[in-house]
Protein backbone atom coordinates (compact mmCIF):
# COMPACT_ATOMS: atom_id res chain seq x y z
CA UNK A 1 0.00 0.00 0.00
CA UNK A 2 1.36 2.94 -0.86
CA UNK A 3 0.62 6.21 0.61
CA UNK A 4 2.22 9.92 1.70
CA UNK A 5 4.28 9.37 4.72
CA UNK A 6 2.56 12.65 6.26
CA UNK A 7 -0.98 11.34 5.63
CA UNK A 8 0.15 8.14 7.76
CA UNK A 9 2.50 9.85 10.53
CA UNK A 10 1.84 13.71 11.72
CA UNK A 11 4.42 13.69 13.37
CA UNK A 12 6.96 13.04 10.49
CA UNK A 13 5.44 15.59 8.23
CA UNK A 14 6.65 19.79 7.51
CA UNK A 15 4.29 21.20 5.29
CA UNK A 16 3.04 25.29 4.87
CA UNK A 17 -0.88 25.40 5.79
CA UNK A 18 -2.87 27.55 7.50
CA UNK A 19 -4.28 26.82 10.91
CA UNK A 20 -7.19 25.27 11.90
CA UNK A 21 -8.62 28.24 13.72
CA UNK A 22 -10.11 31.57 13.52
CA UNK A 23 -10.54 34.48 15.83
CA UNK A 24 -13.93 33.94 15.22
CA UNK A 25 -14.43 30.60 17.40
CA UNK A 26 -14.44 30.39 20.78
CA UNK A 27 -10.90 28.13 20.87
CA UNK A 28 -8.46 30.52 22.02
CA UNK A 29 -4.95 30.43 19.22
CA UNK A 30 -1.91 30.55 21.31
CA UNK A 31 1.49 31.39 20.38
CA UNK A 32 4.98 31.63 22.06
CA UNK A 33 3.66 35.38 22.42
CA UNK A 34 1.08 34.89 24.25
CA UNK A 35 1.08 31.46 26.30
CA UNK A 36 2.75 32.69 29.46
CA UNK A 37 0.30 35.40 30.01
CA UNK A 38 -2.98 33.50 28.83
CA UNK A 39 -2.40 30.22 30.27
CA UNK A 40 0.14 29.71 32.86
CA UNK A 41 -0.39 33.18 34.80
CA UNK A 42 -3.51 32.51 34.55
CA UNK A 43 -5.94 31.27 37.44
CA UNK A 44 -8.87 29.60 35.06
CA UNK A 45 -8.95 25.65 34.19
CA UNK A 46 -7.04 25.43 30.64
CA UNK A 47 -7.04 22.44 27.81
CA UNK A 48 -4.94 23.14 25.13
CA UNK A 49 -4.60 20.76 22.00
CA UNK A 50 -1.16 20.85 20.19
CA UNK A 51 -1.86 19.98 16.61
CA UNK A 52 -0.43 20.39 13.15
CA UNK A 53 -2.49 22.18 10.59
CA UNK A 54 -1.76 18.95 8.16
CA UNK A 55 -2.26 16.42 10.25
CA UNK A 56 -5.57 14.39 9.14
CA UNK A 57 -6.81 13.37 12.94
CA UNK A 58 -6.25 16.74 14.45
CA UNK A 59 -8.87 18.02 11.42
CA UNK A 60 -11.42 15.41 12.11
CA UNK A 61 -11.04 16.55 15.92
CA UNK A 62 -11.76 20.59 15.02
CA UNK A 63 -15.50 20.47 14.63
CA UNK A 64 -15.95 18.81 18.64
CA UNK A 65 -12.85 20.78 19.79
CA UNK A 66 -15.07 23.96 19.03
CA UNK A 67 -17.90 22.43 19.98
CA UNK A 68 -16.49 22.00 23.41
CA UNK A 69 -15.14 25.80 23.12
CA UNK A 70 -18.25 26.82 23.17
CA UNK A 71 -20.28 24.29 25.70
CA UNK A 72 -17.54 25.50 27.90
CA UNK A 73 -17.45 29.17 27.50
CA UNK A 74 -16.81 31.29 30.91
CA UNK A 75 -16.36 28.06 32.64
CA UNK A 76 -12.95 26.49 31.19
CA UNK A 77 -10.68 27.67 28.72
CA UNK A 78 -10.22 26.17 25.69
CA UNK A 79 -7.11 26.81 23.38
CA UNK A 80 -5.01 25.07 20.59
CA UNK A 81 -1.45 25.67 19.75
CA UNK A 82 -0.08 24.83 15.50
CA UNK A 83 2.51 23.12 17.22
CA UNK A 84 3.91 23.05 13.36
CA UNK A 85 4.21 26.16 13.36
CA UNK A 86 5.31 27.07 16.99
CA UNK A 87 8.14 23.95 17.78
CA UNK A 88 9.09 25.58 20.81
CA UNK A 89 5.88 25.53 22.57
CA UNK A 90 5.47 21.47 21.33
CA UNK A 91 9.14 21.18 21.93
CA UNK A 92 8.34 22.51 25.87
CA UNK A 93 5.67 19.79 27.01
CA UNK A 94 7.09 17.08 25.51
CA UNK A 95 5.09 16.95 22.32
CA UNK A 96 5.77 14.01 19.79
CA UNK A 97 2.50 13.45 17.81
CA UNK A 98 -0.86 15.11 17.04
CA UNK A 99 -3.25 16.21 18.34
CA UNK A 100 -1.78 16.10 22.04
CA UNK A 101 -4.03 17.42 24.15
CA UNK A 102 -2.75 18.95 27.75
CA UNK A 103 -4.89 20.20 30.89
CA UNK A 104 -3.22 22.99 32.74
CA UNK A 105 -4.96 22.94 36.17
CA UNK A 106 -3.85 23.90 39.46
CA UNK A 107 0.03 22.84 38.94
CA UNK A 108 0.44 25.20 35.32
CA UNK A 109 4.08 23.90 35.59
CA UNK A 110 3.19 20.29 35.05
CA UNK A 111 0.28 19.92 33.27
CA UNK A 112 -1.83 16.64 32.79
CA UNK A 113 -2.38 14.39 29.67
CA UNK A 114 -5.78 14.35 28.64
CA UNK A 115 -7.26 10.96 29.17
CA UNK A 116 -10.77 11.54 27.53
CA UNK A 117 -12.51 10.52 24.42
CA UNK A 118 -12.36 12.82 20.99
CA UNK A 119 -15.79 13.97 20.89
CA UNK A 120 -17.14 17.08 22.25
CA UNK A 121 -18.94 15.47 24.83
CA UNK A 122 -16.28 13.35 25.96
CA UNK A 123 -14.05 16.61 26.05
CA UNK A 124 -17.08 18.67 28.13
CA UNK A 125 -17.46 15.59 30.37
CA UNK A 126 -12.96 15.40 31.19
CA UNK A 127 -13.54 19.25 31.47
CA UNK A 128 -15.94 19.31 33.98
CA UNK A 129 -13.89 16.66 35.74
CA UNK A 130 -10.80 18.16 35.72
CA UNK A 131 -12.38 21.37 37.24
CA UNK A 132 -14.13 19.49 39.74
CA UNK A 133 -10.40 18.41 41.27
CA UNK A 134 -9.07 22.22 40.82
CA UNK A 135 -12.19 23.35 43.21
CA UNK A 136 -11.66 20.59 45.42
CA UNK A 137 -8.39 21.27 45.61
CA UNK A 138 -8.61 24.93 46.28
CA UNK A 139 -11.21 24.24 49.29
CA UNK A 140 -8.85 22.11 50.95
CA UNK A 141 -6.43 25.35 50.45
CA UNK A 142 -3.30 23.52 47.92
CA UNK A 143 -3.38 26.20 45.09
CA UNK A 144 -0.56 24.24 43.21
CA UNK A 145 1.15 27.74 42.46
CA UNK A 146 0.50 28.39 39.15
CA UNK A 147 1.20 32.22 39.71
CA UNK A 148 4.52 32.92 38.74
CA UNK A 149 5.14 36.03 41.00
CA UNK A 150 4.80 33.34 43.95
CA UNK A 151 7.23 30.74 42.92
CA UNK A 152 10.10 33.45 41.94
CA UNK A 153 9.59 33.91 45.64
CA UNK A 154 11.63 30.62 46.88
CA UNK A 155 9.10 27.93 47.27
CA UNK A 156 9.42 24.56 46.40
CA UNK A 157 7.26 24.76 42.78
CA UNK A 158 9.01 24.43 39.99
CA UNK A 159 9.53 27.78 38.78
CA UNK A 160 11.49 28.67 42.09
CA UNK A 161 15.11 29.90 41.74
CA UNK A 162 15.92 26.60 43.48
CA UNK A 163 17.01 25.56 39.39
CA UNK A 164 18.92 29.12 38.83
CA UNK A 165 22.31 29.46 39.83
CA UNK A 166 23.55 32.11 41.95
CA UNK A 167 26.83 33.07 39.53
CA UNK A 168 30.02 35.40 41.69
CA UNK A 169 33.33 36.17 40.83
CA UNK A 170 34.88 33.88 42.62
CA UNK A 171 32.53 30.58 41.39
CA UNK A 172 32.11 31.90 37.67
CA UNK A 173 35.53 30.33 35.67
CA UNK A 174 35.28 27.05 37.61
CA UNK A 175 30.89 26.82 37.23
CA UNK A 176 31.11 28.25 33.98
CA UNK A 177 33.54 28.27 31.90
CA UNK A 178 35.71 24.85 33.21
CA UNK A 179 32.17 22.91 32.71
CA UNK A 180 31.47 20.83 29.37
CA UNK A 181 27.60 22.08 30.13
CA UNK A 182 26.57 24.56 28.14
CA UNK A 183 25.06 27.90 30.64
CA UNK A 184 22.72 31.15 29.52
CA UNK A 185 23.94 33.40 31.95
CA UNK A 186 21.55 36.88 32.96
CA UNK A 187 23.78 39.59 34.14
CA UNK A 188 21.45 42.05 35.86
CA UNK A 189 20.57 45.27 38.47
CA UNK A 190 18.73 44.74 41.44
CA UNK A 191 16.94 48.04 40.61
CA UNK A 192 16.38 47.00 36.80
CA UNK A 193 12.60 46.85 36.19
CA UNK A 194 13.10 44.96 33.07
CA UNK A 195 15.04 42.35 35.09
CA UNK A 196 12.57 42.10 37.56
CA UNK A 197 10.28 41.01 34.90
CA UNK A 198 12.64 38.75 33.61
CA UNK A 199 13.39 36.87 36.93
CA UNK A 200 9.97 34.52 37.16
CA UNK A 201 10.49 33.82 33.65
CA UNK A 202 14.29 33.04 34.17
CA UNK A 203 13.59 31.10 37.46
CA UNK A 204 10.89 28.78 35.67
CA UNK A 205 13.09 28.06 32.62
CA UNK A 206 15.79 27.07 34.77
CA UNK A 207 13.90 24.19 36.34
CA UNK A 208 12.34 23.13 32.98
CA UNK A 209 15.77 23.17 31.16
CA UNK A 210 17.35 21.10 33.69
CA UNK A 211 14.66 18.50 33.13
CA UNK A 212 14.88 18.49 29.55
CA UNK A 213 18.20 18.62 28.86
CA UNK A 214 18.92 16.23 31.91
CA UNK A 215 21.25 18.65 33.72
CA UNK A 216 23.53 19.29 30.09
CA UNK A 217 22.19 22.91 30.00
CA UNK A 218 22.28 25.63 33.32
CA UNK A 219 21.01 29.03 33.48
CA UNK A 220 22.69 31.33 35.82
CA UNK A 221 22.47 34.92 37.35
CA UNK A 222 25.13 37.33 38.00
CA UNK A 223 24.40 40.80 39.81
CA UNK A 224 26.66 43.04 38.20
CA UNK A 225 26.50 45.10 40.61
CA UNK A 226 28.27 43.33 43.19
CA UNK A 227 29.83 41.25 40.79
CA UNK A 228 31.68 44.28 38.71
CA UNK A 229 34.86 42.41 37.60
CA UNK A 230 32.38 39.74 35.95
CA UNK A 231 30.28 42.57 33.91
CA UNK A 232 33.79 44.65 33.56
CA UNK A 233 35.22 41.32 31.90
CA UNK A 234 31.98 40.78 29.14
CA UNK A 235 31.81 44.23 28.42
CA UNK A 236 27.96 44.66 30.16
CA UNK A 237 26.97 47.97 29.59
CA UNK A 238 23.18 47.10 29.84
CA UNK A 239 20.56 45.06 32.15
CA UNK A 240 19.39 42.80 31.53
CA UNK A 241 22.58 41.48 29.38
CA UNK A 242 21.84 37.28 28.56
CA UNK A 243 25.41 36.02 27.35
CA UNK A 244 25.52 32.28 26.12
CA UNK A 245 28.86 30.19 27.31
CA UNK A 246 30.24 27.22 25.67
CA UNK A 247 33.41 25.36 26.82
CA UNK A 248 36.12 26.67 24.55
CA UNK A 249 34.45 28.75 22.65
CA UNK A 250 33.88 33.37 22.99
CA UNK A 251 30.60 33.77 24.80
CA UNK A 252 27.60 35.15 22.57
CA UNK A 253 24.81 36.97 23.05
CA UNK A 254 21.78 35.90 23.24
CA UNK A 255 19.28 37.00 20.91
CA UNK A 256 16.09 35.47 21.59
CA UNK A 257 12.75 36.35 23.56
CA UNK A 258 12.46 36.84 27.28
CA UNK A 259 9.50 34.91 27.79
CA UNK A 260 10.18 31.38 29.48
CA UNK A 261 8.83 29.29 26.73
CA UNK A 262 11.28 31.31 24.60
CA UNK A 263 14.32 30.79 27.01
CA UNK A 264 13.74 27.27 26.98
CA UNK A 265 13.37 27.08 23.04
CA UNK A 266 16.91 28.26 22.87
CA UNK A 267 18.14 26.34 25.42
CA UNK A 268 16.67 22.99 23.56
CA UNK A 269 18.46 24.62 20.47
CA UNK A 270 21.70 24.83 21.97
CA UNK A 271 21.51 21.43 23.82
CA UNK A 272 20.42 19.51 20.56
CA UNK A 273 23.72 21.33 18.42
CA UNK A 274 25.70 20.17 21.45
CA UNK A 275 24.67 16.82 21.81
CA UNK A 276 26.68 13.92 20.52
CA UNK A 277 25.61 11.71 17.24
CA UNK A 278 23.84 8.51 18.62
CA UNK A 279 25.61 5.16 18.26
CA UNK A 280 25.49 3.13 15.36
CA UNK A 281 24.24 -0.44 17.22
CA UNK A 282 24.86 -3.76 15.80
CA UNK A 283 21.31 -5.69 16.15
CA UNK A 284 22.70 -8.98 18.65
CA UNK A 285 19.77 -9.15 20.01
CA UNK A 286 15.83 -8.10 20.66
CA UNK A 287 16.19 -5.78 23.52
CA UNK A 288 18.90 -3.81 20.99
CA UNK A 289 15.70 -3.52 18.64
CA UNK A 290 13.15 -3.07 20.58
CA UNK A 291 14.32 -0.66 23.00
CA UNK A 292 15.89 2.00 20.17
CA UNK A 293 12.32 1.49 17.69
CA UNK A 294 10.42 1.90 20.43
CA UNK A 295 11.98 4.45 22.39
CA UNK A 296 12.64 6.52 19.29
CA UNK A 297 10.15 8.34 16.37
CA UNK A 298 11.85 6.26 14.25
CA UNK A 299 14.78 3.79 13.87
CA UNK A 300 16.97 3.51 10.67
CA UNK A 301 18.15 0.12 10.28
CA UNK A 302 20.85 -0.86 7.79
CA UNK A 303 21.53 -4.15 6.79
CA UNK A 304 25.01 -4.81 5.68
CA UNK A 305 26.66 -7.43 3.44
CA UNK A 306 28.26 -10.43 4.69
CA UNK A 307 31.86 -9.67 6.06
CA UNK A 308 33.17 -12.10 3.80
CA UNK A 309 32.35 -9.89 0.90
CA UNK A 310 33.28 -6.90 2.22
CA UNK A 311 36.30 -7.60 4.57
CA UNK A 312 36.56 -4.80 7.63
CA UNK A 313 37.06 -2.08 5.44
CA UNK A 314 34.34 -2.47 3.08
CA UNK A 315 32.10 -2.64 6.29
CA UNK A 316 33.52 0.26 8.45
CA UNK A 317 33.19 2.11 4.81
CA UNK A 318 29.47 1.42 5.12
CA UNK A 319 29.06 2.71 8.97
CA UNK A 320 31.36 5.45 8.35
CA UNK A 321 28.79 6.80 5.85
CA UNK A 322 25.75 6.10 8.72
CA UNK A 323 27.48 7.61 11.09
CA UNK A 324 27.71 10.85 8.99
CA UNK A 325 24.01 10.69 8.47
CA UNK A 326 23.77 9.79 12.15
CA UNK A 327 25.29 13.01 13.03
CA UNK A 328 23.57 15.11 10.31
CA UNK A 329 20.10 14.36 11.85
CA UNK A 330 21.20 13.43 15.37
CA UNK A 331 18.76 16.56 16.47
CA UNK A 332 15.81 14.05 15.31
CA UNK A 333 16.97 12.03 18.15
CA UNK A 334 16.31 8.73 16.17
CA UNK A 335 17.42 5.45 16.62
CA UNK A 336 20.14 4.13 14.32
CA UNK A 337 20.73 0.13 14.04
CA UNK A 338 22.50 -2.41 12.04
CA UNK A 339 22.77 -5.91 11.00
CA UNK A 340 25.14 -8.93 8.41
CA UNK A 341 22.87 -9.89 5.97
CA UNK A 342 21.55 -12.98 6.25
CA UNK A 343 21.70 -12.49 10.52
CA UNK A 344 17.86 -11.53 10.71
CA UNK A 345 16.25 -13.05 8.28
CA UNK A 346 12.77 -12.47 9.87
CA UNK A 347 13.45 -8.98 10.41
CA UNK A 348 14.48 -8.78 6.60
CA UNK A 349 11.42 -10.27 5.78
CA UNK A 350 9.45 -7.90 7.47
CA UNK A 351 10.88 -5.40 5.66
CA UNK A 352 10.82 -6.59 2.70
CA UNK A 353 14.80 -6.54 2.37
CA UNK A 354 16.41 -8.47 0.19
CA UNK A 355 15.21 -8.04 -3.25
CA UNK A 356 17.29 -5.35 -4.10
CA UNK A 357 20.58 -6.61 -2.73
CA UNK A 358 22.87 -5.43 -0.12
CA UNK A 359 23.70 -3.15 1.39
CA UNK A 360 19.77 -2.28 2.28
CA UNK A 361 18.32 0.65 4.69
CA UNK A 362 14.84 0.71 6.05
CA UNK A 363 13.36 3.51 8.54
CA UNK A 364 10.67 2.19 10.43
CA UNK A 365 8.05 4.02 12.81
CA UNK A 366 7.27 1.46 15.57
CA UNK A 367 4.17 3.30 16.74
CA UNK A 368 2.67 2.66 13.44
CA UNK A 369 4.04 -0.46 12.48
CA UNK A 370 5.18 1.45 9.19
CA UNK A 371 8.21 1.90 7.24
CA UNK A 372 9.52 3.02 4.38
CA UNK A 373 12.50 1.39 2.22
CA UNK A 374 15.76 3.29 1.06
CA UNK A 375 15.14 3.09 -2.86
CA UNK A 376 18.18 5.43 -4.12
CA UNK A 377 21.97 4.14 -3.66
CA UNK A 378 23.75 3.59 -0.26
CA UNK A 379 25.76 6.16 -0.12
CA UNK A 380 26.35 9.93 2.32
CA UNK A 381 23.64 11.53 -0.65
CA UNK A 382 21.59 8.63 -1.36
CA UNK A 383 20.78 8.59 2.75
CA UNK A 384 20.69 11.84 2.61
CA UNK A 385 18.16 12.28 0.42
CA UNK A 386 15.93 9.35 1.80
CA UNK A 387 15.69 10.88 5.03
CA UNK A 388 15.10 14.36 4.11
CA UNK A 389 12.01 13.19 1.67
CA UNK A 390 10.67 11.09 5.07
CA UNK A 391 11.22 14.20 7.26
CA UNK A 392 9.30 16.40 4.98
CA UNK A 393 6.36 13.68 4.54
CA UNK A 394 7.59 12.28 0.85
CA UNK A 395 8.39 8.70 -0.43
CA UNK A 396 5.84 5.40 0.40
CA UNK A 397 5.58 3.30 3.36
CA UNK A 398 3.98 -0.04 3.82
CA UNK A 399 3.05 -1.80 6.88
CA UNK A 400 5.88 -3.92 8.99
CA UNK A 401 5.17 -7.54 8.10
CA UNK A 402 2.87 -9.22 10.92
CA UNK A 403 1.90 -5.97 12.47
CA UNK A 404 4.62 -6.24 14.92
CA UNK A 405 8.82 -6.05 15.34
CA UNK A 406 9.69 -9.42 14.27
CA UNK A 407 11.15 -12.01 15.81
CA UNK A 408 15.16 -11.42 16.67
CA UNK A 409 17.95 -13.83 16.85
CA UNK A 410 20.78 -13.86 20.01
CA UNK A 411 24.24 -13.45 17.77
CA UNK A 412 27.57 -12.70 18.57
CA UNK A 413 28.77 -9.43 18.03
CA UNK A 414 31.19 -8.56 14.99
CA UNK A 415 34.76 -8.20 16.29
CA UNK A 416 36.00 -5.83 13.71
CA UNK A 417 38.26 -8.04 11.93
CA UNK A 418 38.41 -9.61 8.68
CA UNK A 419 35.75 -12.61 7.91
CA UNK A 420 37.28 -16.33 7.97
CA UNK A 421 35.89 -18.77 5.68
CA UNK A 422 34.90 -22.16 8.32
CA UNK A 423 37.56 -24.84 8.37
CA UNK A 424 37.08 -28.15 6.59
CA UNK A 425 38.38 -31.10 8.31
CA UNK A 426 40.95 -32.85 6.80
CA UNK A 427 39.77 -36.44 5.82
CA UNK A 428 42.18 -39.50 6.50
CA UNK A 429 42.10 -42.47 3.95
CA UNK A 430 44.84 -44.02 6.07
CA UNK A 431 42.57 -46.78 7.35
CA UNK A 432 40.46 -47.29 3.89
CA UNK A 433 41.33 -49.80 1.85
CA UNK A 434 40.75 -49.10 -1.72
CA UNK A 435 41.19 -52.62 -2.95
CA UNK A 436 37.95 -53.22 -1.16
CA UNK A 437 36.46 -50.13 -2.80
CA UNK A 438 37.42 -51.28 -6.00
CA UNK A 439 35.63 -55.04 -5.91
CA UNK A 440 32.99 -53.69 -4.45
CA UNK A 441 32.11 -51.51 -7.46
CA UNK A 442 32.49 -53.86 -9.70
Amino acid sequence: MRSVLGVLLCSWAVLSVHGLYSPSDDVVELTPSNFNREVLQSDSLWLVEFYAPWCGHCKNLVPDWKKAATALKGIVKVGAVDADQHKSLGGQYGVRGFPTIKVFGANKNKPADYQGGRSSQAIVDEAINALRSLVKDRLGGRTGGSDYSKQSGGGSGGGSKKDMVELTDDNFDRTVLQSDDVWLVEFFAPWCGHCKNLEPEWAAAATEVKDQTNGRVHLGAVDATVHQNLASRYGIRGFPTIKIFKKGEEPEDYQGGRTRSDIVARALDLFSDNVPAPEILEIVNADVLKKSCEDSQLCVIAVLPHILDTGAAGRNGYLEVLMKNADKYKKKMWGWLWAEAGAQMELESALGIGGFGYPAMAAINARKMKFALLRGSFSETGIHEFLRDLSMGRGSTSTVGGGALPKIYTVEPWDGKDGELPVEDDIDLSDIDLDDLDKDEL
